[in-house]
């Protein structure tokens, strides 16, 4: 009916303004997605192709209003992708006071944050070409902090350490912490999903495994706010009743090894190694909840 009236009257809608480009990335579809949310589809040159993004807006924002900062959420390997932080996790109801922006980008099924030697720039893509297209296009402040659970904690952790200054704060929950300690693993995830091992960071005794390594790179966190969450692999609290036990413990060991090299280099560390618990979306629910006043605080929100 609205339309109606307007074409009776001669007129024609405001058109939307366009979407921010920087270069290499474009916005090239938007759809509202509940109260918050856009759903974004983005072009990206470092993937040679599009992808979508989440986006969760505070309240209050308009455009052309800000700064604000900004949290990123990293999504885990091989299951629902970076919906599942929004889907499962809790994303949109733990932010939901919270004054910034959240951003949910795609990873990759085993994408681990990283340019692959033969395949996706995903670092290129998150680091150079989306984050100045949020600022761009949202009114984003250089106030930024980044978390994520499992492959996500990695990517966490290792794209603060590679890059410095650029995150106010990092949290990884159940993460992947130390991929030298674990090489057959990463190679074991990548041929169960199609990937040639060697395509993403070489073979297991080249240099590129450790720059891609939280456990290696933990000597360049000193004075970043960081918060580090794993369980045991136990069925605990959370557990339906029944549950069996996973290989979280093993993603323990490594999360202790990142803490202890990450606190000896003078990071602002804080750890909740909190036992029973399995590797599922209950307790990386809890963990966001449990980090976010550390991630808030690092930010100014």
């Amino acid at each position: 009916m609205a339309v109606l009236v307007v074409a009776a009257l001669g007129c024609t809608p405001a058109p939307a303004p366009p979407a921010a480009q920087v270069d290499g990335a474009r916005i090239v579809e938007r759809e509202p997605v509940g109260e918050r949310g856009q759903a974004l589809t983005v072009a990206s040159r470092a993937l040679g192709r599009e992808t979508p993004v989440r986006v969760l807006l505070p309240r209050g924002w308009t455009r052309g209003s800000g700064p604000w900062p900004v949290l990123y959420l990293l999504h885990g390997c091989c299951g629902a992708g970076h919906l599942g932080w929004v889907d499962e996790g809790g994303a949109e109801r733990l932010t939901g006071e919270l004054p910034a922006i959240v951003v949910v980008p795609e990873g990759g099924r085993v994408g681990f944050y990283s340019d692959w030697v033969r395949g996706p720039k995903w670092e290129t893509f998150h680091i150079e070409e989306l984050i100045p297209l949020i600022e761009a296009e949202f009114g984003a402040s250089p106030d930024r902090a980044v978390a994520g659970l499992s492959m996500g904690g990695l990517g966490a952790m290792v794209y603060a350490a590679r890059h410095p200054g650029l995150f106010r704060a990092a949290a990884s929950f159940s993460g992947v912490l130390d991929t030298t300690g674990d090489r057959s693993g990463v190679r074991r995830l990548l041929r169960e999903n199609g990937e040639d091992p060697a395509a993403l960071w070489g073979e297991p005794d080249g240099q590129a495994w450790d720059e891609h390594n939280p456990a290696r790179l933990a000597e360049r966190l000193g004075g970043v706010p960081l918060y580090v969450s794993c369980g045991d692999g136990e069925p605990g609290p959370l557990d339906p009743p029944g549950a069996s036990g996973d290989f979280e413990g093993a993603l323990l060991s490594q999360a202790k090894v990142f803490a202890e090299r990450a606190r000896a280099a003078g990071a602002e560390i804080t750890t909740d190694f909190y036992g029973a618990g399995t590797h599922t979306w209950p307790y990386w629910e809890r963990a966001l909840e449990r980090a976010l006043p550390m991630l808030r605080a690092a930010i100014g929100a």
